[in-house]
């Protein structure tokens, strides 16, 4: 879209000039075109603007609507009720007096008030037992004296901005930069190129670019913000579609791939050996795995279930049809830790099926970089003349002297924990292997159509039979010793228990419980008669192998640990989980910790343990996150996430819990994905423009995969424009 114009430096408008140019920059702000489109963060509707007279008769009434009502600031006062503030700001108007009312974020309210100053306050009223107007938390804007009559006076909605330190300190607030846009509209709206081709405008009824852009400074009316609104959500999801699209046509349809069918008895003779049967929701899902490694398309698919599930299985089975094919399979995990572990699992299965059917001999490879260089060369050499059938790593399989023989299938293990450029490099070592990926972090369906829209999805909804489910418990620091003494007491009946601290030393910012200097106080006190073990992320890998070696053969009776236990590790006589500081944990996180007990026949327990005054506010959660200071909102988050802990066990639930918390930027490393962040699309509600959004890019894409049709031309010219550096990725499964 950017023309010459749009692209003028914003110092030629009236009232800018170079030196407020600078200070505009130094926000983003240096061309025409970032102007236009840098829109209000908030609007205030004048047709709801009442006297407090009215107010007052409308709320005795049984009025429960939001009004607004602009006056003075006539004091302020603060009182305390034991530990809790409450601020109150007396106002007037033309026709009275009226109240607002904070009891939380009081210091920052405080200082935004003064005597004499002139405010816009929103909010739904209420009537005070003396029989007073008031506000509780209402939305607030300062007027102005310049900007007062224009409020009085006009039945416009006015726009609000974003007002950064600098742009205040050139006096630039939100009248003046109303002005200086509508200086930017008044000049430079024709120059604005449509990016949406007309059928797709007329067909979702929306709004044309130059119309969004005025509408969404100067709206005529809420439903014409709405319109606005959907129009550019609506753009946002369909070009990052049509990019999903694109990989996901350019992976199956432009790459040769391989077929590998079921060949012989293979999967069969393999289930006979496994201790278990197979789960329903793991049947299904390895029927789509082998209709994919059948056809001559490479299979992208990504396989998601709950911790414990039993995808580990369901990879192996599909790495068994690929060795009968007469290729080789990589399995890649996130850390050394648990590819070693992958690596032991595996080879115990394979040892046993070749003693049973000897005539398949599978051989398995471990390839990490903590291995000496006389074992690695040793795994190398087999891996490149086809001695290793199964080969299992780390990012160590990236690199350059990894050679494989006939690699025919790649999975990835926590695939969200590993950019796409890295994948790709992978992929590049075989003629287009096919691709299974798998997520024990259930991903909300929404994201999945976004980040994962490329791949076909299968999900293992089932845990397996007379798993008894998890009981978890939200306790205070004062309870610790109660909490040693039932590890104590469970490990009388040969139960062995996790600890787990945020920090492996003590930080000077943060008051977090430390690895290893609680390691060294549990050993002298609480646990002095039973073995202690300590394992962190700053261990060697052969440390940390020898330590969940012994773990494993009950030679530890309690393991103290960072999160590096946090994926995959697998001990089923573990059925204690101790959480420190969990407060400080993402959801997504506790909820994997949580997954490395219950996978025995004996209860488990998670203990989340936290500060004492974090259990007692977790029952008093509020749903006005938006009034309080960036420390309260994270105080409150947290007793949202150990709640939905306590409460849920589906890890689905607790991914859409934990999308609505965190938003999706960093939940499922979108930053790797290939794709732009999004700008006006909030994921967590607006799945129903992103199904629209979705089925028109990729029915565009399945008619016209290169965009040559005439139609598309303005697709085609917008995405080179604005997604060049994306469409490289839509080669990379």
């Amino acid at each position: 879209m950017p023309t010459s114009k749009l692209n003028d430096s914003i110092q030629f408008l009236k009232s800018v000039g170079p030196k407020r140019a600078e200070v505009f920059a130094s926000c983003g702000l240096k061309t025409i075109r970032d102007l236009l489109f840098y829109f209000p963060s908030r609007y205030l509707d004048r047709t709801t603007i009442i006297s407090s007279n009215k107010a007052f008769d409308l709320t005795l009434n049984g009025f429960d609507g939001e009004i607004t009502i602009i006056a003075k600031v006539v004091n302020k006062e603060s009182r305390r009720f034991g530990k809790k503030e409450i601020l109150t700001v007396n106002l007037r108007d033309q026709d009275g007096f009226f109240s607002c009312v904070w009891f939380q974020g009081v210091k920052y309210f405080k200082d935004r008030f003064e005597s004499g100053q002139l405010f816009a306050i929103s909010g739904k009223p209420t009537i005070s037992k003396f029989n007073e107007l008031q506000f509780t938390h209402p939305d607030f804007d300062q007027i102005t004296e310049d900007e007062s009559q224009t409020f009085y006076n006009t039945g416009k909605i006015i726009p609000f901005y974003r007002i950064s330190k600098e742009l205040k300190s050139k006096n630039i607030g939100d009248l003046s930069l109303r002005k200086i846009i509508t200086y930017a509209i008044d000049g430079y709206i024709n120059d604005v190129e449509e990016t949406l081709p007309d059928f797709i405008l007329q067909k979702h009824n929306l709004l044309s670019l130059k119309e969004t852009v005025k509408q969404k400074h100067y709206p005529d009316s809420d439903g014409k913000i709405r319109l606005a609104d959907l129009r550019l959500k609506f753009e946002e999801l369909f070009y990052l579609e049509i990019l999903v699209a694109a990989r996901k046509h350019n992976y199956k349809e432009k790459v040769p791939g391989l077929a590998l069918p079921v060949r012989t008895k293979v999967v069969h003779d393999f289930l006979k050996i496994l201790p278990f049967e197979l789960t329903e929701a793991q049947k299904k899902v390895l029927h789509d795995i082998r209709i994919d490694m059948a056809n001559i398309q490479p299979m992208n698919r990504l396989l998601q279930g709950d911790v414990g599930s039993g995808k580990t299985i369901v990879a192996l089975i599909s790495m068994l049809i690929t060795i009968d094919n007469g290729y080789q399979a990589v399995l890649m995990a996130p850390t050394e830790i648990l590819a070693d572990q992958h690596s032991k699992n595996i080879t115990l299965l394979m040892e046993k099926f070749n003693e049973v059917f000897p005539s398949y001999k599978i051989n398995v490879s471990l390839l990490i970089g903590g291995q000496k260089k006389s074992e690695r060369n040793k795994q190398l050499e087999s891996i490149v003349l086809h001695e290793a059938n199964i080969i299992i790593g780390t990012h160590a399989l990236f690199e350059e002297t990894v050679q494989f023989k006939n690699l025919g299938l790649v999975v990835i293990d926590e695939q969200h924990r590993f950019g796409v450029v890295q994948r790709a490099l992978l992929m590049k070592k075989g003629t287009t292997p096919d691709v299974l990926v798998m997520s024990a972090t259930p991903i909300p369906r929404t994201l999945s159509m976004t980040v994962y829209g490329d791949l076909d999805i299968s999900i293992i909804n089932e845990m397996p039979k007379n798993r008894i489910p998890i009981k978890t418990y939200l306790r205070g620091e004062s309870r610790l010793p109660d909490i040693y003494s039932f590890v104590i007491k469970e490990l009388e009946k040969g139960n062995q228990s996790f600890i787990v601290y945020p920090l492996v030393e003590e930080s000077e910012k943060l008051e977090l419980k430390a690895a290893t200097s609680y390691y060294n106080e549990l050993k002298e006190t609480y646990f002095k008669e039973i073995n202690v073990g300590l394992i962190h992320g700053k261990m060697k890998w052969r440390e940390k192998e020898e330590i969940m070696f012994l773990f494993a053969e009950k030679k530890l009776d309690v393991l103290i640990s960072t999160t590096v236990i946090e994926v995959g590790i697998d001990i089923q006589s573990a059925n204690i989980m101790i959480i420190n500081d969990a407060h400080r944990f993402g959801l997504s996180q506790l909820h994997q910790l949580r997954g490395r007990i219950g996978r025995g026949t004996e209860q488990s327990y998670c203990i989340l343990v936290t500060k004492d005054e974090f259990v007692a506010s977790s029952q008093r959660v509020t749903r006005n996150l938006e009034y309080l200071s960036s420390a309260q909102i994270e105080k409150y988050k947290s007793s949202v996430r150990l709640q939905s802990m306590v409460k849920h066990l589906d890890g689905f639930k607790i991914a859409e819990i934990d999308l609505k918390l965190r938003g999706p930027g960093d939940i499922f490393g979108i930053q790797q994905s290939g794709f732009p962040e999004f700008r006006y699309v909030d994921i967590t509600t607006d799945g129903e423009i992103l199904i629209e959004a979705k089925r028109e890019a990729f029915t565009i894409i399945e008619q016209d995969p290169q965009l040559r049709n005439k139609q598309h031309d303005i697709i085609r010219k917008h995405l080179i424009d604005h997604y060049s550096n994306n469409l490289k990725y839509a080669r990379i499964a």
